[in-house]
C-alpha cells in the first residue's frame, strides 16, 4: 500500500478539533467527526510520523506562571561560537524560544520576566555568555495574533 503525504480534509478536521478542544480523548474526536477510533488514531499516528504533529503538551501562560513581560532580543554572536551560545541560551529559564537568523542579528530570542528589570537581568546574563557580543531588544506591548500553526496546515492542504 502506498503512503499518503500531505494532509486531506479529515486530518485537518482532527487537527482543528484538537486544537479546540485539547483535553478531548479520541473516542469523543471521532464520534464528533463520525469515524472510526481507529481512523483517528491511525491518522494521528500518521501525522505525527511525519512531523507534522510534534507534541501533545499543555500549552502554558508565561503571565499566569509570573512573567507578564515578553521581549525580542536579538544577539550578534561570534559565528564559530554557536554551539557553545546554544547551550548556554538552553540553560536559561526564561528564554522561550531562539533562532539563528540572516540579517544584521544572528540569533533571535523570545524571553519572558516578572517586570522590565527582570528582562534587563536576562539579557545581561545573555550578554556574559562567551560569543556573544551585542543584543538589541524590543518589549512587547500586546499579541496581535498569538503563536499559530493550524492556518497554515489549512493552506498546506489545498
Amino acid at each position: 500500500m502506498a503512503r499518503r503525504s500531505g494532509l486531506d480534509e479529515l486530518d485537518l478536521r482532527i487537527l482543528r478539533l484538537l486544537t479546540e478542544r485539547p483535553r478531548s480523548g479520541l473516542l469523543e474526536i471521532a464520534r464528533l467527526l463520525y469515524v472510526a477510533r481507529g481512523t483517528v488514531q491511525s491518522r494521528l499516528d500518521r501525522m505525527a510520523a511525519d512531523g507534522v504533529i510534534i507534541g501533545y503538551g499543555p500549552e502554558l501562560a508565561p503571565a499566569a506562571l509570573g512573567y507578564p513581560v515578553q521581549a525580542f532580543t536579538t544577539l550578534e554572536v561570534q559565528q564559530t561560537s554557536r554551539e557553545h551560545i546554544s547551550r548556554a541560551l538552553a540553560a536559561i529559564p526564561e528564554l522561550l524560544e531562539a533562532h539563528i537568523v540572516t540579517g544584521p542579528g544572528d540569533v533571535w530570542c523570545r524571553i519572558a520576566g516578572r517586570d522590565h528589570e527582570h528582562i534587563q537581568e536576562v539579557i545581561d546574563h545573555m550578554l556574559t555568555i562567551d560569543g556573544v557580543r551585542r543584543s538589541t531588544t524590543v518589549i512587547t506591548l500586546s499579541t496581535v495574533v498569538p503563536q499559530r500553526v493550524l492556518p497554515l496546515a489549512t493552506e498546506a492542504a489545498r
